[in-house]
């Protein structure tokens, strides 16, 4: 009986340390506690050596918190709402909730548009009423110079016509006014939309802007894609902080930007996205090895003591599309490139197989 009473202990410990344990992931991925987001914490917690765990720990490598994305990606469903209270952020987490403009720059926005609506009401209306005015004076005043006859007809013509000039000129100020404030609000419009598709740290289009440029691509043409992820972030992080993380990450964003010739795009953390449009595999594996050998070549200090931050590196996953492939079965592709290129030592680029294709390259 006691030792029945030890083992009944023995399971309801281990229960509670995986719940506290699953707690304590929701809330440093800031989930909130929904029986979807639960289960998916109890599958990659439940089984610590398993392939769902290891991929979310090289996602969240660096302190960073899974994304809705990353979520659906790896098989589970994301809870859109409201975070756990108290979770935080870090200076370098992901910032793709930052993708859409804050909800009271989005509110004034509407408002100004709702504005500049009812403004160009109130000048259609005005420019109406006054066009029925000035036609009743026409008709009026036509009547009278009938009955005045022709000695009064110039100066009534002259008196209407500088009274057609006059009303002339209040519309084109009103409208001209309007076109002003057109063209304020087309660039404040133009602003919010750019600043919707840019990371705010790297200045690199965002995960948003990477699949909307996708979707816009000629697929009869050759393309390929590649994720690119800092190795040992985390690393960086713990040693030397975050504001030291954040400029690691730019730095590497900027060589990747200027040695690849395509759209880099920063996807979460420290993970980028790149786009190779009318480019092969090969051609663009070359481009990022390029890059990767240029970002371990810097020696990157830290700015404020001039410690050194130690060798950069990167690994990547790249892969071709095939026709008829869509965009998340390509990237899925590529990811599981990068995946194999850390498992293999990192510091490295992997190309996909395409499909049908049984072997892999790596480039060293």
């Amino acid at each position: 009986m006691v030792a029945g009473k030890t083992d009944h202990a023995a399971q309801a410990s281990t229960g509670d340390r995986l719940f506290a344990k699953i707690g304590a992931f929701l809330t440093a991925n800031r989930l909130s506690p929904d029986p979807a987001h639960y289960s998916f914490a109890h599958a990659v917690l439940a089984n610590a050596d398993g392939l769902l765990a290891r991929r979310v720990a090289e996602i969240t490598d660096g302190g960073v918190r899974l994304t809705a994305q990353d979520i659906v990606r790896l098989g589970g469903q994301a809870i859109t709402g409201a975070p756990v209270a108290g979770a935080t952020d870090a200076d370098n987490d992901d910032d793709d909730d930052r993708m859409v403009a804050d909800p009271a720059t989005h509110q004034a926005m509407i408002e100004r548009v709702l504005m500049q609506i009812a403004g160009f009401d109130d000048t259609i209306t005005i420019a109406h009423a006054e066009a029925n005015n000035f036609g009743r004076d026409l008709e009026r005043s036509a009547a009278q110079m009938r009955d005045v006859g022709p000695a009064a007809s110039a100066e009534e013509i002259g008196r209407l016509t500088n009274d057609m000039i006059a009303r002339v000129h209040q519309a084109e100020e009103r409208l001209d006014a309007a076109r002003r404030e057109t063209e304020e609000l087309r660039a404040a419009l133009d602003e919010a939309r750019g600043s919707a598709r840019t990371d705010p740290l790297t200045e690199l289009p965002n995960r948003r802007a990477f699949d909307e440029t996708f979707a816009g691509l000629d697929r009869e043409r050759p393309v390929a894609v590649a994720i690119c992820d800092i190795d040992h972030f985390k690393n960086i992080n713990d040693n030397f902080g975050h504001a030291v993380g954040d400029r690691v990450i730019r730095a590497v964003a900027h060589t990747l930007a200027s040695e690849c010739g395509c759209l880099v795009a920063r996807y979460g953390g420290e993970e980028f996205a790149l786009l190779f449009d009318r480019i092969g595999l090969d051609e663009a594996a070359e481009r990022i090895e390029s890059a990767r050998q240029a970002i371990t070549a810097r020696r990157l200090r830290v700015r404020e003591t001039g410690e050194l931050i130690g060798t950069v590196s990167f690994s990547a996953g790249v892969a071709e599309g095939c026709p008829g492939e869509g965009r998340a079965a390509l990237m899925l592709r590529a990811d599981a490139a990068l995946y194999r290129a850390k498992d293999q030592g990192r510091a490295r680029t992997i190309t996909a197989p395409h499909v049908g294709e049984t072997c892999e390259r790596q480039v060293a």
